[in-house]
C-alpha cells in the first residue's frame, strides 16, 4: 500500500514535469496544473464525520499514552477539569508513570492503572473497556498508529501535534474515524491563545471585514532543546525530511479564521526553502558529526491559495537565531490583526462604532490603534470560551493557559455530545503540509494540489463556529 501510494505521487510529479517542458511555453499562467496526489474513494458504507456528535459522557474516562514533558503536563491539567477520571497511564519508562501517579496523589485522586516496560504496552491501555478517550503525547511517528488503534478499540482519540506525517497516514486516520464514527482530534493549543481567539471572534463579528489572507509560523530556534528529545527523534526527523514538518501552530488559527472546509478549501500550495546551515553546523560543533545531506531547510516558506481566492502564508524555522514567533497575522478589508512581533490591531475608522472603544478618533488604518483602544477591543470581543474559564486557565497554566482551554474544550464537547472544535479533517489539512511541501520542493517549488480530505463535503458547513450546550 505504502509503495503503491508513493509510486502514484512520483508518477503525478513526472507527469507535471513533462507537461511543463516546452509544451507550456507561450501559454498563459492558467495552463499550469498543480501536481496532484491520489484521493482514495470513500469506502462503501462509510460516511463523513463533519459535525459528528457522539453520545454524551457524564464522566470522561481517560487513558494517557506518553508521559514525558507534554504528557505529564496534560495529566496535571486534567486533575483540574471537572467530570473526568484518569483511568490509566502508559509510558515506556516506569519512572515516568510513577511521576504522573504522584501528580494524582497530590491532587487527592486515586492512582491509575499503570502500563510500561514494553513497546506494545499502550495497546493494552487502548483495549480497556473503562476508557472513553485515549490522549496521546508521544513522539510524532507514533501518533497516527496510536490514533488508529485507539479508534478501532472503540475509543475517542486525541493526539499531540503533528498527528500524522504522511499522506498515507492521514488518509488512514480519516478512514478509521469515518468507519468507527469516533472523534479524532489533534491537540493544537495555539487556536486557544487569548489573542488568537479574540481576533477570531472579531473576525466572525465582521469587525475586520472580509478576511482575505492569514499568516502563521513556527519560528523557534531549538539549540537549547535538541538534546532533550529521547532517542534524538526530532533531530533525526529533521535530518531526513524536507518541507514544513511542524506546521500546525501556524495553520490552525489561519484555517479557522478562513473557514477552511467550512465554506472554503485549500486548492494548492507552493513551497520554497533556504539551504540548511545552522543545524549541520550545530551537529558538527556539538557532536562532532559531519552531516552533508541534511534535508530540512534553514527556513521554509509555504504559500497556499483557497477555492475562494484567499491566501495563507506559513513559515517554519527551528534553526535561525531570532525571537520566537507564530507570526499570526490576519488581514481583512476593514482591519488587520498581528500577534508578532507586536501584538495589536489596525482598523479603518468605520470598523467599530464610536462608543464601542475609547479614543475612537485615533483609529486609522495607517497604524496600530492606541494601547487603550486595543485593550477595549479585546475586552469587548473577548471570546465566550475565555469569558467562561479565563481565570481558571491562567491559574492552571500550560503555555499561559491555552493548554488548559484546549483540554477543557475537548472534555466539554464530549460531556455535552457536541462536535469538537477541531475534527479529523482539520487534522488532515494542518498536517498535510509536511508531505505536500516536500513534494513541491523536490519539484523546483512546483504548485501542489491540496486534497479535499472531506471528499466533496467542504462546503456543507457554513463558517467555523465553536459549539455550546443550550
Amino acid at each position: 500500500m505504502k509503495k503503491l501510494f508513493t509510486l502514484s505521487i512520483i508518477a503525478a510529479a513526472l507527469l507535471f514535469a513533462s507537461c511543463t517542458n516546452g509544451s507550456q511555453q507561450g501559454k498563459g499562467a492558467g495552463s499550469y496544473q498543480p501536481i496532484e496526489t491520489p484521493v482514495p474513494a470513500r469506502p462503501a458504507g462509510q460516511k463523513h464525520v463533519l459535525g459528528l456528535r457522539a453520545p454524551k459522557l457524564d464522566t470522561v474516562r481517560v487513558g494517557f499514552i506518553g508521559l514525558g514533558m507534554r504528557g505529564r503536563g496534560a495529566v496535571e491539567r486534567f486533575t483540574h477539569i471537572p467530570g473526568t477520571k484518569i483511568v490509566a497511564l502508559c509510558d515506556l519508562h516506569a519512572d515516568r508513570v510513577e511521576r504522573s501517579q504522584e501528580i494524582l496523589e497530590k491532587a487527592g485522586l486515586p492512582r491509575a492503572a499503570a502500563y510500561s516496560g514494553s513497546e506494545e504496552a499502550w495497546k493494552e491501555l487502548c483495549k480497556r473497556e473503562d476508557i472513553d478517550l485515549v490522549y496521546i503525547a508521544t513522539d510524532w511517528v507514533h501518533h497516527a498508529p496510536m490514533l488508529i488503534y485507539a479508534m478501532e478499540q472503540g475509543k475517542h482519540a486525541a493526539s499531540e501535534v503533528p498527528a500524522a506525517m504522511t499522506l498515507e497516514e492521514i488518509w488512514d486516520v480519516i478512514n478509521t474515524a469515518e468507519r468507527t464514527q469516533k472523534h479524532c482530534m489533534q491537540l493544537e493549543n495555539c487556536v486557544y491563545d487569548f489573542f488568537e481567539l479574540t481576533t477570531l471572534n472579531m473576525a466572525q463579528q465582521g469587525v475586520l471585514g472580509e478576511i482575505l489572507y492569514a499568516e502563521g509560523a513556527y519560528i523557534h530556534m531549538l539549540e537549547d532543546f535538541w538534546e532533550e528529545y529521547e532517542g534524538d527523534w526530532r533531530m533525526e526527523y529533521n535530518k531526513k525530511h524536507r518541507g514544513d514538518i511542524y506546521a500546525t501552530h501556524g495553520m490552525g488559527p489561519a484555517c479557522q479564521v478562513l473557514d477552511i472546509h467550512r465554506g472554503d478549501k485549500m486548492n494548492y500550495l507552493v513551497a520554497m526553502d533556504s539551504k540548511p546551515v545552522s543545524i549541520p553546523a550545530y551537529l558538527k560543533a556539538k557532536r562532532g558529526e559531519e552531516v552533508t545531506d541534511f534535508q530540512n531547510g534553514q527556513h521554509t516558506m509555504t504559500m497556499i491559495r483557497t477555492e475562494k481566492g484567499k491566501t495563507i502564508h506559513i513559515q517554519h524555522d527551528v534553526a535561525s537565531p531570532r525571537p520566537y514567533s507564530r507570526m499570526y497575522q490576519v488581514q481583512g478589508t476593514k482591519g488587520f490583526a498581528s500577534k508578532y512581533p507586536r501584538e495589536g490591531y489596525a482598523l479603518k475608522a468605520d470598523a467599530v462604532e464610536k462608543d464601542a472603544v475609547p479614543n475612537h478618533e485615533k483609529i486609522t488604518g495607517h497604524s496600530y490603534v492606541p494601547e487603550e483602544v486595543k485593550r477595549g477591543l479585546m475586552e469587548k470581543y473577548k471570546h465566550p470560551i475565555h469569558i467562561e474559564i479565563e481565570e481558571t486557565a491562567k491559574k492552571v497554566g500550560g503555555h499561559g493557559g491555552m493548554d488548559y482551554v484546549m483540554d477543557y474544550r475537548l472534555i466539554y464537547c464530549l460531556q455535552n455530545g457536541l462536535p469538537l472544535d477541531m475534527d479529523v479533517y482539520d487534522l488532515a489539512e494542518w498536517c498535510c503540509l509536511a508531505p505536500l511541501t516536500a513534494l513541491s520542493l523536490e519539484n523546483n517549488s512546483a504548485p501542489v494540489a491540496v486534497p479535499d480530505f472531506t471528499r466533496g463535503h467542504w462546503n456543507d458547513v457554513k463558517g467555523f463556529r465553536h459549539a455550546f450546550a443550550n
